[in-house]
């Protein structure tokens, strides 16, 4: 066999494959919409869809954004989402939202998305909202005042706070149905490694590190 005719028949085992990737996205697209059946359960794939017999204007309606609960401890601020496991109808489609209600001195706490891009609109009020950068470890802060935007780029840890002596409200909406989150004061103390531990990686005093795991929930 010539290495012309060895060449030819690679391509034909490679063009298939090639096929199945370039077609996927427009397989997806022959479905309008997929519901995500909850009871059955999240996959790596994502939830599996509700029949689409049983869908109804209901699930793509969702009024959780509507208030907030009320500001928690430590942080004195209230959050509520609208991410796939509270409103079905995001499944599948790259989006979702929610909503923080930050009281005077109120702080959403460094934490980070992993699998979203987050795009912050504030409804009302002033605040500082800064993200730092993984590579480069700078950070990038501004004051935001009401109907200004600010983007938090995927997996870099950012946060909020209130610069007023009103509660400060922003609505978030991010790149995936599923954004994830990670706080970080939860991350280092809301966990069961032994308190010494934390305090050898975190160079923490212990007891004050034992203090945290109290605050946070964390053992050990």
């Amino acid at each position: 066999m010539t290495m012309a005719n060895a060449m030819f028949f690679q391509l034909l085992t490679i063009v298939p494959f090639l096929s199945l990737l370039l077609l996927s996205p427009s397989l997806a697209l022959n479905q309008d919409f997929c519901i995500a059946d909850l009871p059955r359960g999240d996959t790596p794939a994502g939830y599996p869809c509700k029949p689409q017999a049983n869908v109804t204007a209901d699930d793509f309606y969702y009024s959780g954004l509507a208030t907030t609960s009320p500001p928690a401890a430590p942080f004195n601020v209230g959050v509520s989402s609208a991410f796939v496991a509270t409103f079905p109808g995001v499944n599948g489609l790259g989006i979702s939202a929610a909503r923080a209600d930050m009281a005077p001195g109120g702080v959403v706490p460094l934490h980070w998305h992993p699998l979203a891009t987050e795009l912050l609109y504030v409804l009302d009020g002033t605040m500082a909202c800064g993200f730092i950068s993984a590579t480069l470890n700078k950070v990038y802060t501004k004051t935001l005042r009401k109907g200004d935007l600010m983007v938090l780029p995927q997996g870099q840890p950012h946060f909020q706070y209130n610069l007023g002596n009103d509660t400060a409200v922003a609505l978030s909406s991010y790149s995936s149905s599923s954004p994830g989150v990670q706080v970080l004061d939860f991350v280092l103390f809301g966990n069961d490694l032994p308190s010494d531990v934390v305090s050898k990686v975190t160079v923490l005093d212990e007891e004050q590190v034992k203090k945290l795991k109290a605050l946070f929930g964390g053992s050990n």
